[in-house]
């Protein structure tokens, strides 16, 4: 209570904060009048004299005023927009590594553009992260406008690229992404076997547009590139119809964990069911020789009973595709991990594709800390504030709206089940239809948008269908949801990053309507009519209330919720918000109040009947609540596990870059085969032993297999009373003396190239290889909780101990092919060029994956690219006829013809 009065007497303390941000604000208006007088010419010669200021040791905190007054009148000049001093308080927040908390349309594009051009003055270059191709190319063709105004340069990373063109593209001053791109070019760039392929700059800043999105959203799941696996589609059928005869008594399943067991009497039916298909070996299922039977059957248990068709996925052409989440698109390419894709496709009877062995891996989170400075904005941070605190160390800080919102949030109203809810929604979008009201309706699965589809066809209500079935007509559904009585029902956040205007959009009506009218004066006179229509009709949309949002239940984050609310209302529009919600809704059944309650509401509500309460939207509250706090652990344990093989990331990245950089690496390997030798002398030879008690067989068998020499240690033994100490220096000198041989049969330059590219192969082999082993620990280490030990502590202790043998692995490899090497070189080799790999990650909000499939991916990527130039391939060089292409062409390159499709999807197609 006091805590309150306080509030209401000084304000929080992030009205605070930003009101201490308005005397930057004033000294950046103070400068406006001189940036106005000045000429272009001597605006874009700003950036030179900044530069030169720095040069002398002035900080960015010292140039940030007269820099942003010069961002400011730049994009009046270039864009004709003018920053509001909101804005400016947002970009201060960027600049000094925070997040700005914006509400849709209060223009967060423009407000990075200050932070960016500040920050991209040291020439380190600064990347600047969106959620989907499209925002990436837009954006750099849009605000790219005024950094080239400016004198900077600027470049975007899309998909089809090629090494050089990423490589320009990251020496720009400033480069736009998606966070995908930058991540998987980040692992790709640390599988190189030269420095110079190697792409990116070292960090410097980084600033992410929808940061909710894309540091909290995705990163429950790390970015991996991998490769093909032996197939084992037999045993994973095999298994899956050993699951289908479960019944429900033989298995415990924990929805809210999203675990499931077998009973005793599960797991006695499905050794017996095992044997009998000869998949088991001995009696009892958890016997070591049956682990990987017993992995395939977590995961068909999973695949049959956890995982929902049209909900968690779709079949579509013979394939299962993954349905995201959070936005209902379909995600093309992306595949889910550990043999559970391919027990799902086990379990729907389609083709089943050979399982993938990671190759390299990180999580974002884990990417994102090596930014030196790190900031992000958007609608909706501060539910997720402490999870942005505790991972990230950046704060999140609420700027207020340029006009006050106008939009109203009615309380949730709360129905029987189901059938009652959506019948109660369809008169409601009826209802305000026929008002005029334009209405978007927010669900939460595709099945849901289908089934209140039909609702609405039995109310008669026209509408458009936004889901993963009809992610083509994306962009250009949601640019018109704000027409006069327009329903468009969407799953969940679909359309991030188009603005819904009330009356309509007029590039996208233009687009629509006058695609094929050629320039002149008649389409001229369309366009105007086409403005004028939209003016008409937009005063209509304001009269009736302005856009009508309305979720059909609620997200299991309120984050997600608010982000569907600020659709409406923006830059002081009008509008209007409910929720409704029923006790059938996931939510409330697995993590609403108890049965008892349950059963009370269930007694007392009459169908069709609605309630409305406080107190229950607090429940509901409490329930998401608990649901961000369960995603939240998820996430931190993720970062928790990925630090540890982080820490292991580093080494060998570091070792990879100092071999490249390195002018000769002899004593790097020198120095591995003196440890070699000193682990198989030292092994047959203990300390504090007598020569009698030495395994003289056993040494020279070890020496013969990795050094590729035959020492006569029993005659030495017999000549002389000797140690163990001078056989390895013995031993030493001969497998140098040998390894000299060889080296001087080549020249200097070529043994220098055999030498590091040895070493490279060996590292990676063996780091493929820890991932793996790794990967299979972590499936089995929470075990040890039963033993009353941690399982984060014993994780990181086996880590240890693996990587520590990995290392003497790779020592003992490196050392044993330089000795069995055979060389009969004409000229220097080639170092080896990196094969075609399979990257995943998904992207909530274009459904893209790192696979590039641009035909395969959203619609709303490639409808509407802005100006700018994107490379094409090139199909010159290899001829015009697509008969010649095959076995010329990458399965996964761009077609030559041109049409930005792949290979494999185009003239390669089987």
């Amino acid at each position: 209570m006091l805590g309150g009065i306080a509030k209401s007497l000084f304000g929080s303390s992030n009205d605070r904060y930003v009101k201490s941000l308005g005397t930057i604000v004033d000294k950046v208006g103070a400068f406006e009048p001189t940036m106005q007088a000045m000429s272009d010419a001597e605006l874009a010669a700003q950036t030179v004299k900044f530069r030169a200021r720095l040069a002398e040791d002035e900080t960015l905190d010292a140039l940030l005023p007269e820099a942003f007054a010069t961002v400011r009148e730049a994009a009046k000049r270039v864009l004709g927009q003018r920053h509001y001093d909101v804005q400016m308080v947002g970009g201060i927040v960027l600049h000094r590594g925070e997040i700005a908390e914006m509400r849709t349309g209060e223009g967060k594009t423009l407000v990075a553009t200050l932070a960016v051009y500040l920050n991209a003055l040291p020439g380190k270059g600064v990347h600047v992260i969106t959620v989907n191709d499209y925002l990436a190319a837009r954006d750099a063709g849009w605000m790219g406008q005024v950094y080239t105004f400016l004198g900077m340069t600027v470049g975007v990373i899309v998909p089809n690229l090629s090494d050089q063109q990423r490589r320009d593209a990251y020496a720009a001053d400033i480069t736009y992404g998606t966070n995908n791109e930058f991540g998987f070019d980040y692992l790709r760039d640390n599988m190189k076997y030269d420095r110079e392929s190697m792409v990116q700059r070292p960090f410097a800043m980084a600033i992410v547009d929808e940061v909710d999105s894309v540091l909290i959203d995705e990163a429950r799941t790390p970015l991996i590139i991998s490769g093909p696996t032996d197939d084992k589609s037999d045993l994973y059928r095999s298994v899956d119809l050993v699951v289908k005869e479960l019944a429900p008594e033989d298995y415990e399943k924990d929805e809210k964990q999203k675990s499931i067991i077998l009973t005793e009497d599960g797991t006695e039916k499905v050794e017996r069911m095992l044997e009998t298909a000869g998949l088991l070996e001995g009696a009892n299922l958890y016997d070591f020789e049956n682990t990987q039977v017993v992995h395939h059957l977590n995961q068909a248990l999973r695949a049959n009973m956890m995982f929902r068709a049209d909900t968690d996925y779709i079949v579509k052409d013979d394939k299962v595709i993954i349905i995201d989440e959070f936005t209902g698109r379909m995600m093309d390419g992306r595949r889910w991990s550990d043999g559970l894709h391919q027990a799902i496709e086990a379990k729907e009877g389609v083709e089943i594709e050979p399982e993938n062995q990671t190759m390299a891996s990180i999580t974002f989170q884990n990417y994102f800390r090596m930014y030196p400075k790190l900031s992000g904005m958007t609608g909706t941070a501060a539910t997720e504030a402490a999870e942005f605190y505790d991972i990230y160390k950046m704060n999140v800080v609420t700027i207020p709206t340029n006009v006050g919102v106008k939009r109203v949030d009615e309380e949730d109203e709360f129905y029987k089940d189901t059938a009652d809810k959506f019948a109660a929604i369809a008169k409601k979008i009826k209802h305000h239809a026929d008002l005029g009201q334009p209405v978007l309706v927010g669900t939460v699965s595709i099945e849901k948008s289908e089934l209140l589809s039909e609702f609405l066809v039995k109310e008669g209500v026209k509408h458009e269908v936004l889901n993963a079935r009809q992610h083509e007509r994306e962009a250009h559904i949601v640019a018109q949801a704000g027409r006069k009585s327009v329903v468009t029902i969407a799953t969940n956040m679909a359309g991030r990053g188009t603005d819904i205007q009330l009356g309509g959009n007029l590039e996208f009506m233009v687009e629509d309507e006058l695609s094929e009218m050629p320039e002149g004066p008649a389409r001229d006179a369309e366009v105007a009519r086409i403005k004028a229509q939209i003016a008409v009709e937009k005063a209509e949309v304001l009269a009736a209330g302005g856009l009508f949002v309305l979720g059909t239940e609620r997200h299991e984050s309120r984050r997600i919720d608010n982000q569907l609310r600020g659709r409406s209302g923006r830059q002081g529009d009008p509008g209007l918000s409910r929720f409704y919600l029923s006790l059938d809704d996931d939510l409330l059944r697995i993590f609403g109040p108890d049965t008892l309650f349950a059963k009370m509401m269930r007694s007392n509500i009459g169908d069709g009947e609605a309630i409305g309460s406080k107190w229950l939207s607090k429940a509901i509250e409490t329930a998401q609540k608990k649901v961000e706090a369960r995603n939240y652990d998820i996430r931190k344990q993720v970062v928790e596990y990925d630090d540890v093989m982080n820490d292991q990331r580093k080494v060998i990245y570091e070792q990879r870059a100092d071999i490249m950089d390195a002018d000769t690496v002899g004593d790097v390997v020198e120095d591995m085969r003196a440890e070699t030798v000193n682990t198989i002398v030292g092994g047959a030879c203990p300390p504090g032993t007598y020569p009698e008690q030495w395994d003289i067989a056993g040494m020279k068998a070890g020496l013969a297999e990795t050094l590729n020499i035959e020492p006569q240690i029993e005659a030495w033994l017999q000549e002389e009373a000797i140690d163990p100490e001078i056989i390895e220096d013995r031993v030493q000198k001969m497998a140098d003396a040998m390894v000299g041989e060889k080296a001087a049969s080549l020249d200097p330059e070529t043994w220098i190239r055999v030498e590091k590219s040895i070493l490279l192969q060996n590292l990676d082999h063996h780091w493929k290889e820890h991932l793996a082993t790794l990967d299979a620990l972590r499936q089995v280490v929470h075990l040890r909780a039963y033993a009353q030990k941690t399982p984060i502590n014993e994780y990181k202790q086996e880590a240890f101990s693996l990587f520590e043998r990995m290392l003497t692995n790779i020592r003992e490899d490196v050392t044993r092919t330089i000795a069995f090497a055979q060389f009969q070189i004409e000229e220097a080799p080639a170092l080896p060029s990196l094969p075609d790999f399979i990257t995943s990650h998904f992207d909530p909000f274009s459904g893209d994956d790192d696979t590039n499939d641009r035909d395969a991916g959203s619609g709303f990527i490639t409808t509407r690219l802005p100006p700018l130039s994107i490379p094409q391939p090139d199909g010159s060089a290899i001829g015009q006829d697509p008969a010649a292409w095959e076995g010329t062409v990458s399965r996964n390159s761009p077609c030559p013809c041109g049409s930005g499709r792949k290979y494999k999807h185009c003239h390669g197609a089987v």
